[in-house]
């Protein structure tokens, strides 16, 4: 990765994607397969019938998360992202449903491999940080989805 003649940093995971247009069709596609994978229903039926309002919520974060504008924070304040999810319950299956459908949405959007891995590794890690409902120990430690 070179960095930018004219800032001398190397371009932000937002601009590797492609801007705006691609952040964009990524969160469109990942509320499509949220909507109709049978696999993603529990995840799907915490959100509103009309998923447009968390698709333009999810883009604005993403635009800052992945190093463009800050869209999110200039609109509502910071994320606080945990606690804005505190009010659903959240657990090893929803945030594999949700992952699921980022991962799909992923490696359909973004063609550049290592990108695309090192996005499913922070996200799933952020995926993971959400979970807010106590469930027994799997008893496999460090297994790809704890």
């Amino acid at each position: 990765m070179q960095p930018e003649p004219h800032t001398g940093r190397p371009p932000s995971a937002y601009e590797l994607i492609g801007g705006e247009p691609a952040v964009r069709a990524l969160v469109k596609r990942f509320y499509e397969l949220m909507d109709t994978l049978p696999e993603a229903w529990d995840v799907r039926k915490m959100h509103a019938d009309d998923l447009s309002g968390s698709e333009e919520k999810l883009f604005l974060f993403l635009s800052g998360w992945l190093g463009g504008p800050n869209l999110y924070v200039e609109r509502f304040g910071s994320p606080f992202l945990r606690a804005r999810h505190l009010a659903f319950s959240i657990g090893g299956a929803e945030r594999d449903q949700w992952m699921r459908c980022m991962r799909q949405a992923l490696d359909e959007m973004v063609t550049d491999r290592a990108l695309r891995m090192s996005l499913h590794q922070s996200l799933a890690a952020l995926a993971n940080h959400m979970r807010n409902r106590a469930e027994p120990s799997s008893g496999t430690p460090g297994s790809a989805t704890d």
